[in-house]
């Protein structure tokens, strides 16, 4: 089949690449290695290395030199939200190292050293808690063991504090690199004794700060963009304009004329152009001369799909839906009482991070190097495989900090790094550097879906929901399985509970627009449903809406929600009146395990929403980094308000038409407001902060809104085309 023959090429792995791809595993035959959903492929190689660790008898997170440093290595991706930090403190705890001779190295891809190496869903300090403390508690254990061999002392007697170790009774004592040669003979114990919570001296102080922050400041910082290799050459890909459009033909003659273009060729994913330089590579492909097939191309505008999403939730369609969640009476049981009917409108989203998306490849015969800011890092290691027909542990990928995600660095088709590694083979033996512009980045897709919901409430006598039914519109993130992701945020919601029935219903359109993980996921819609229709049931019963929300959190035993909501009223001074024109709107909202509560304090200007404090009130268990927490918290503000006011990715005629900040802005420094982060304090397990802080602004701003104007925010962002064109509006 010629690379203009394939049709679809950003669809995820198909048969024919699994089985060409796959069939071997670092040198094992896999039997039956076919697979539709990449999270399967995982599994198989689990034999598969990659990037050799140094060998440490400290255990592959661990390494301590001579000098006296304790180097941890991190195997999740940097993205910015500081996870280096808070792994190196889970280590450094439990081991009693100094921590101000800590440092932090990113781990290669390694499968068989480090586990699997994917950091997405705010999860990278829960799923580590356990296995970091264990690495650091056994380490701290073969340093007791050598010190109680060398002194003949018993090994409970001896304390370990900041690199030293001592025995208080003979007043003997030695550092880390006094017994290092003895500790390494030491074997780790498998169950090593764990502090409890109120024994932590490092984690939940804010002496767990960032350890890159020098290097970010002064641009010692290396990030992908930075990354140069002799005889390298820039490449970069002319993609269709339109969603599910296809190469027909193009003629390089002129881009060929460009000083330093080297080579034009076409791969699947259109046309890759190949210069000494960026600025020749980006010259050269705009002379390209293409004609792109649009057949079975996406060619409607956002209107006709908001209408489309919209005579679906109503059921004017052939799509059919599925449940998420049915209890009491059954579906589409009639009314009875009062009902009131909440629809909400959702658009497209791009991530925008600050770098775009890049890769570094070079493939020699069946060894494949990469280096990329990847936060998918296993599954990247198996679609490269695929990609140049080799066996995931000869490719290896060093993993590099990236400048800011959201999401859009964990596609699991890991479309950009796929498309460099196809560069790269058919340019064997040369480094190739791809590099997306903004535009190519903005265009290009793997936006948080557009959505829309339709909900319909009975109420009761006394102002609270006896039935429920919601219907959801919304694009699937995953090529198999139902679209949970939809929902979440809405399934299950406390605020169910006072009702005997809930009927939910998820419809899911498909069509050519790909869409993928944006941060907060589906809680980035769901929270503002659900919190601005509570706000709305609140006022309509005449009740105060943290007395409201209490009613449900009471009815459903949701204690963490009830704990956040008393300390948030208490920090935001819920009670006290604001002055003229200004007023509070609250949102509670849980994600990834973590239940966040905000105030923003709003008032009106110009017809637009301006914020000037927000209060936030956190419950994500062991707090390890409190500082980092605020920063994520602070961050998640400003990119939730961002997304609010501003955020929308729109087509005309199937072309996006934001494809740079001109058109999509995002919130000014001026803009952001002052915010106050507040933890519950907590002996749970950690959980998640890299995304939770996003979902509840938008409600929390909205209901604000709604006390002001007495207008309920049928749909985002909240700003219309002209105001975001201006934006940088001042407090």
């Amino acid at each position: 089949m010629s690379d203009l023959a394939e049709k679809n090429p950003r669809t995820l792995l198909t048969r024919r690449r699994l089985i060409l791809g796959g069939s071997l595993v670092g040198g094992a035959l896999v039997v039956g290695y076919v697979a539709t959903n990449p999270m399967q492929v995982v599994g198989a190689i689990l034999q598969a290395g990659g990037g050799d660790p140094d060998p440490s008898a400290f255990g592959p997170f661990i390494r301590i030199t001579a000098d006296g440093w304790v180097t941890i290595v991190n195997k999740q991706q940097e993205l910015g939200q500081g996870i280096h930090a808070g792994l190196a403190a889970i280590v450094a705890e439990e081991l009693d190292a100094d921590w101000d001779k800590v440092r932090v190295i990113d781990a290669r891809s390694n499968v068989r050293a480090y586990g699997v190496q994917i950091t997405a869903g705010s999860n990278s300090i829960a799923s580590n808690w356990d296995l970091m403390r264990n690495a650091g508690a056994a380490a701290r254990a073969m340093f007791v063991d050598a010190a109680a061999l060398r002194w003949d002392v018993p090994a409970d007697k001896i304390i370990v504090r900041d690199g030293i170790v001592s025995h208080p009774i003979s007043n003997r004592s030695a550092t880390f690199v006094d017994l290092l040669g003895d500790a390494s003979r030491q074997t780790p114990q498998q169950s090593p004794v764990l502090k409890q919570p109120r024994d932590f001296r490092l984690i939940g102080t804010d002496r767990v700060r960032r350890k890159d922050s020098l290097q970010k400041s002064t641009g010692a910082q290396v990030y992908t963009q930075d990354v140069q290799r002799l005889n390298m050459l820039v490449a970069v890909v002319a993609h269709s304009p339109r969603f599910g459009g296809t190469l027909a033909r193009f003629d390089a003659t002129d881009a060929l004329r460009v000083k330093g273009v080297v080579e034009v060729f076409a791969i699947e994913t259109g046309v890759a152009v190949l210069a000494e330089t960026t600025f020749a590579a980006i010259q050269g492909r705009a002379a390209l001369r293409i004609e792109w097939d649009d057949s079975e191309a996406e060619m409607r505008s956002t209107d006709e799909l908001t209408r489309y999403y919209q005579d679906i939730a109503a059921g004017r369609t052939d799509v059919e839906p599925s449940e998420f969640q049915a209890t009491g009476d059954g579906p589409e049981t009639p009314f009875d009482g009062e009902v009131a009917e909440f629809a909400f409108d959702f658009p497209y989203l791009a991530h925008a991070p600050m770098e775009t998306m890049d890769c570094v490849a070079e493939v020699n015969g069946w060894d494949v190097s990469i280096t990329s800011g990847a936060h998918l890092a296993t599954i990247d290691q198996v679609q490269a495989a695929l990609t140049a027909r080799t066996m995931p542990g000869k490719v290896n990928i060093e993993v590099l900090p990236a400048g800011g995600s959201f999401g859009r660095r964990g596609i699991m088709s890991s479309d950009y790094l796929v498309e460099c590694v196809r560069i790269a083979k058919r340019m064997e033996g040369r480094p190739i550097k791809l590099i997306w512009t903004r535009e190519d980045e903005m265009a290009s897709g793997y936006y948080r879906p557009m959505s829309h919901h339709r909900v319909w409430v009975e109420l009761g006598s006394d102002g609270f929901p006896t039935r429920w039914r919601v219907h959801t519109v919304c694009q699937s993130l995953l090529p198999v399985g139902p679209n949970l992701t939809a929902t979440e945020g809405i399934a299950n919601s406390p605020y169910f509970s006072t009702a005997t029935t809930v009927d939910g219903k998820i419809f899911t359109p498909a069509f050519p627009v790909i869409v993928g993980f944006w941060r907060s996921v589906g809680h980035s819609h769901t929270a503002m449903v659900m919190e601005h229709i509570i706000d709305q049931l609140a006022r309509r019963a005449g009740r105060d809406p943290a007395d409201y929300r209490r009613v449900f959190y009471e009815k459903a035993g949701d204690n963490r929600r009830l704990a956040v909501l008393e300390e948030l009223c208490r920090r935001a001074d819920w009670d006290k009146p604001l002055e003229a024109g200004w007023a509070r709107g609250l949102a509670i909202h849980e994600a990834f395990g973590t239940v966040v509560g905000q105030v923003a304090e709003v008032r009106m200007m110009e017809e637009r929403p301006v914020v000037r404090r927000v209060v936030s009130v956190v419950d994500c268990g062991i707090a390890v980094a409190p500082d980092q927490i605020a920063a994520q918290m602070e961050g998640g503000i400003g990119f939730g308000l961002s997304a609010a006011f501003y955020g929308e990715v729109t087509l005309q005629d199937g072309l996006v038409q934001e494809i740079n900040f001109r058109q999509y802005p995002i919130l000014r420094m001026n803009e952001m407001p002052a915010v106050e982060t507040h933890i519950i304090k907590s002996a749970n397990k950690p959980t998640g902060m890299g995304e939770p802080g996003v979902a509840p602004i938008a409600p929390a701003v909205a209901n604000a809104v709604l006390a002001l104007t007495g207008e309920a925010t049928q749909r985002l962002p909240f700003l219309n085309r002209d105001a975001r064109n201006s934006a940088g509006f001042s407090v």
